[in-house]
């Protein structure tokens, strides 16, 4: 424990303004220093500090706090190691007790792990660029565009088909083979030692302050398993640590974002292209700790993972994680079969963010991927959607979010939001909760067009052949088409359409009985008219609505990528139906 008075010493003995000033360029305004915030990209200063009472506020992005609040959070220090920075800065020493026998034991073996460490990361450096072994890696890296600087960057290497070649680097510089097993680069067997990592490319994995702490070895050819990573060890907790954190933080805390990738070579492709606000995931899922690690630097995140099943899978799943822990996600996607190496290979940056633009909440993306995947097309499905929905729909924690998704989820489904909620319950559902919610009963009234028709049908014979030469399932459904039949052969041989009367009391179904004897009450409006022009216009309007509703389609496109082949295919069909309901 640090004492309350040394931490009362070391802020006043320096200024707030001091303090950001190694960091942020800041100009007098008024009473208070105004800048470009470190936590977000702008353009138009919105950072302010006050020196009078020694605080820092963003009205940008809203960060605010003191000069150890600024330190912990641009640093990614935890609040101890921000003390003793600022300490050391204002000349303050800070009196550490003495460490216990077994504190010390544990603090000597972390330095010595990160030795071995640091010796493996040289060793395999150094394979790869001057060893004849490392040609290989090197003619790899050429085609891959990662030399030169970028190489350096991120400290690849290379591991050679010898069985002991970082053993024997470790031995002649004194390290504990032990330790060294502990880490899990090399092992031992009934021969001797042997390393774990060989014909492999090597990516050192950091800790957020740059200390190698794990190694991510990479194929060159077609063989499996094509990567393996260092397994668990005293320095390395894969589910907490993300690739290239260490390389990222600058760029996260400027631009107050961050995208998460799956691939150490999509990282580098974007960190190539200048992106620099990227981490990946170490062969893992993403986890809570992951999560909550990047909560703590950035007010919004990215996911770009790949675009088959198990890449959908992960982008739902850290879908959840961000829900939890209340960080706004989004969805950057790629045309399919791309991935942000191949992406930027044949386009531009600008065209990357312009696709980070376009990104889609993260729910947003599930739901319409859900939709895709299973059509709302009948209740089962409708119900299998909300089942699916239900527990991460819980999982929103903002009223006014929460009440948004309902909406637009509702509108996607075409149901109304009392089934959504009935079921959210986990009451079931029945036909007239999805289906009656949003479409209207029959009225009464029938069907005009249908009804129209039969009464035509009825009341001239000409009509009454075409649709029977036609085939009356041509003009009719449901009810209509049995009724239709129905006086059909009762017509057949008598022309007098009286004999309707008797066919009335023949029909059991009450409904067929009710359509039938309201047209023969009604149909007088039907005398003396040209029965041509009122056949055509029935029989035009079925066919249009026959053709779909361009509102189906809409639906359809909604829940699809833009740059898909069903997307496109759904925009030619709503042209080919805009055209022929023009021409009916």
């Amino acid at each position: 424990m640090i004492p309350e008075e040394k931490i009362r010493e070391v802020l006043e003995r320096l200024s707030i303004v001091e303090v950001v000033s190694d960091y942020v360029q800041l100009r007098r305004s008024g009473s208070n220093y105004t800048g470009l915030c470190p936590f977000h990209g702008e353009k138009t200063p919105s950072f302010n500090v006050n020196p009078a009472r020694e605080i820092f506020h963003c009205f940008g992005c809203g960060a605010g706090g003191n000069a150890l609040s600024f330190v912990m959070k641009i640093e990614g220090l935890a609040f101890p190691e921000a003390v003793k920075m600022l300490a050391r800065k204002a000349g303050i020493e800070i009196e550490e007790r003495q460490l216990t026998l077994a504190e010390k034991q544990a603090q000597n073996d972390r330095q010595a792990f990160q030795r071995i460490n640091d010796l493996t990361v040289e060793y395999y450096r150094s394979v790869l660029e001057h060893s004849p072994a490392g040609a290989v890696a090197r003619k790899y890296l050429e085609k891959r565009t990662a030399t030169g600087e970028i190489a350096a960057a991120y400290q690849l290497g290379y591991a050679s088909d010898r069985s002991d070649g970082l053993v024997q680097h470790l031995k002649a510089n004194g390290a504990d083979l032990e330790k060294a097993l502990k880490l899990g680069i090399i092992r031992k067997s009934d021969r001797g030692w042997y390393d774990l990592f060989r014909s492999r490319l090597m990516f050192p994995i950091c800790d957020p302050k740059g200390n190698t702490i794990a190694f991510a070895g990479r194929v060159l050819d077609a063989s499996l398993p094509k990567y393996i990573n260092s397994p668990e060890s005293p320095l390395y907790h894969k589910s907490s640590v993300l690739f290239g954190i260490n390389m990222a933080l600058p760029a996260i805390r400027s631009e107050n974002s961050v995208i998460i990738v799956e691939g150490y070579f999509d990282h580098l492709a974007l960190f190539r292209a200048g992106i620099r606000n990227v981490v990946a995931t170490c062969g893992t899922a993403l986890t809570a700790s992951h999560a909550a690690l990047l909560k703590r630097h950035a007010a919004k995140v990215f996911t770009l993972f790949d675009s088959d099943t198990a890449g959908r899978k992960a982008t739902i799943r850290s879908m959840e994680l961000f829900l939890e822990q209340r960080l706004p996600a989004y969805v950057i996607t790629l045309p399919a079969g791309d991935d942000p190496d191949s992406f930027l290979a044949s386009n531009t940056v600008e065209d990357f963010r312009s696709r980070q633009t376009k990104a889609r909440p993260a729910f947003d993306f599930f739901v319409r991927s859900l939709l895709a995947a299973t059509p709302a097309d009948s209740v089962d499905n409708k119900v299998r959607v909300i089942d699916e929905l239900a527990p991460r729909f819980r999982k929103i924690a903002d009223p006014v979010e929460r009440d948004l998704y309902e909406k637009e989820i509702c509108r996607l489904m075409a149901i109304a939001p009392h089934a959504f909620r009935k079921r959210l319950g986990g009451m079931d559902l029945t036909a007239r909760d999805i289906d009656g919610a949003q479409s209207p009963r029959p009225s009464r009234q029938g069907d005009k067009r249908q009804e129209t028709l039969l009464a035509v049908m009825i009341r001239y014979p000409e009509a009454r052949r075409e649709i029977c030469g036609t085939g009356a399932n041509s003009f009719f459904d449901g009810p209509y088409l049995e009724l239709a039949q129905r006086i059909a052969s009762a017509l057949s041989d008598n022309e007098d359409i009286q004999v309707l009367r008797h066919l009335t009391e023949k029909i059991e179904d009450e409904e067929l009985k009710m359509i039938l004897t309201r047209l023969l009450v009604s149909d007088d409006h039907l005398a003396d008219i040209n029965w041509r022009d009122v056949f055509d216009h029935c029989r035009r309007g079925r066919e249009k609505k026959a053709l779909g509703s361009m509102k189906d389609i809409a639906a359809q496109l909604a829940v699809l990528e833009p740059d898909s082949e069903e997307y496109t295919a759904l925009l030619q069909q709503a042209d080919a139906l805009r055209t022929r309901k023009s021409r009916l």
